[in-house]
């Protein structure tokens, strides 16, 4: 029989009992005085955890959600952000009305006239807020070249994906005039290839350029393209007018070509919590820590689209979150000063002398007027 010693009886003692017995009996401070961690406690973690639904992985909307995380999640201060990947901002407005565990999510402005088209709901609106303007998604449609415009879509085949499209193409026709058949129960590598076979007339999606998926089409014979949405009057209180560009689709444009489009604004909104809850407090101090640091989220080495971001944006058809309102009527200079610099960074000045700041605010607040 082996001849077992104290520290062999110690070393089998401490393996027989339980992980948590043996957890307890583990000096605070091992051996070269490294710092032990502590679990945090489980109250604390709760109150101060709120969660954001974007979309899938890939997209802007998550990278979005995970940059939210990294700038804001702070032990100290009880702050924790904690994305959830969703389906996009069509099916985010049901778990954000629905679901227990989700306090905010990434949806688009338009999204109220969809469920009013779609659902018969005539002002889903009113049980949401939005807190802030994030980005834009720029429509694009892809088609044959004998299509140039969105009016040459009457009477066609349009494919569009529920929550990469659908709800902006939706919208847009019915505002136009122009009647389409959609077929929204799709993906969107399927969706392209589609119009190659002849079973769709075009392609839509609403998402942030560049697009990877359109960028990555072989379209080596040019049957392809990009189609014309004119900055129609009946879509200015709405939508923004974009282009896209050759050098966003070499594939899809010829060199130095361009195609005009327009633009939706992607909003985080939360539930029309009552203002004496657990959840509108929760929402609250995320809103003012995201506040107060929204200049952090347009530098590098953040999403570009964070230069498209406006914690000040007036959103037609919706209702601000109170605890946003409040911000910004008491840091208004501040909401401003970010909107400057977000400004200043979109059109690429820097080191401007003196002299010409003030032709530049004025710039700045005529493109407020377009964009906001």
């Amino acid at each position: 029989m082996r001849h077992i010693t104290r520290r062999h009886a110690s070393g089998l003692i401490a393996s027989l009992l339980p992980a948590a017995t043996v957890a307890q009996a583990a000096p605070l401070h091992p051996p070269g005085g490294e710092e032990v961690w502590t679990i945090p406690n489980k109250e604390k973690i709760n109150a101060g955890t709120v969660t954001i639904i974007t979309a899938p992985a890939g997209g802007a909307t998550s990278i979005f959600g995970s940059d939210l995380a990294r700038v804001l999640d702070d032990d100290q201060e009880g702050l924790r952000v904690l994305p959830v990947l969703g389906k996009g901002p069509v099916r985010n407005v049901v778990d954000i009305l629905y679901l227990k565990a989700i306090d905010m999510g990434a949806v688009t402005a338009e999204v109220p006239e969809f469920y009013r088209l779609q659902y018969g709901v005539p002002d889903i609106a009113s049980r949401l807020r939005y807190i802030a303007k994030l980005y834009n998604n720029e429509v694009h449609i892809v088609a044959k070249t004998n299509i140039k415009s969105i009016f040459d879509l009457e009477g066609k085949r349009i494919t569009a994906q529920t929550d990469v499209g659908y709800y902006s193409a939706k919208v847009i026709c019915n505002r136009l005039g122009i009647n389409a058949t959609f077929d929204y129960r799709t993906d969107d590598a399927r969706a392209v290839q589609n119009i190659a076979d002849g079973t769709t007339d075009a392609y839509v999606g609403s998402t942030g350029k560049v697009f990877f998926l359109l960028r990555n089409i072989k379209n080596e014979d040019r049957a392809l393209h990009l189609v014309s949405v004119p900055y129609d009057k009946r879509l200015q209180d709405m939508y923004l007018p974009t282009t896209l560009t050759s050098e966003d689709y070499p594939n899809l444009l010829p060199e130095g070509g361009q195609v005009d489009t327009v633009a939706t604004s992607v909003l985080l909104a939360a539930f029309n919590w009552p203002a004496n809850t657990e959840r509108y407090a929760r929402v609250a101090k995320f809103v003012n820590a995201f506040f107060s640091k929204i200049d952090e989220f347009q530098k590098p080495p953040r999403h570009p689209k964070w230069r498209e971001s406006s914690i000040s944006i007036v959103v037609p058809g919706w209702t601000r979150l109170k605890a946003a309102q409040d911000w910004l009527d008491a840091n208004s200079a501040n909401a401003s000063q970010a909107d400057f610099a977000a400004f200043m960074e979109r059109t690429g000045k820097r080191n401007v002398p003196p002299a010409e700041m003030d032709r530049l605010y004025r710039d700045f607040l005529e493109w407020r007027k377009r964009t906001h």
